[in-house]
């Protein structure tokens, strides 16, 4: 699945951040989150629709207000590409030092 922005890149504002990890703690509204955060309910509002783009977070109706949670599935992604990076990371270290040192010159 293809999303507009990267799970990564929308993770990289600081607030948004904050939004995703009180998410991961309990599904809120967005007047809910905008209580606790100090930032403005149609700020709350710009940044879920980036999570939402990215694939972090889906949302479903509760009466007159939308229910924000985390996706499973695009935690999921998150978690396999830095699983690949750790792999490709750990395998490139291990390459660097079974390598024989140089010889001076």
């Amino acid at each position: 699945m293809a999303y507009a922005k990267s799970g990564w890149t929308a993770l990289a504002d600081a607030t948004r951040r904050t939004i995703f990890e009180r998410l991961v703690d309990h599904p809120s509204s967005v007047s809910g989150l905008a209580r606790a955060l100090p930032v403005s309910r149609p700020a709350v509002s710009q940044h879920l629709r980036v999570l939402k783009d990215a694939g972090l977070v889906v949302d479903a109706p509760a009466g007159k207000q939308r229910i924000y949670r985390v996706d499973p599935a695009g935690l999921a992604a998150l978690r396999a590409e830095l699983d690949v990076f750790w792999s490709k990371t750990m395998a490139a270290y291990k390459t660097a030092i079974e390598q024989p040192p140089e010889e001076p010159k």
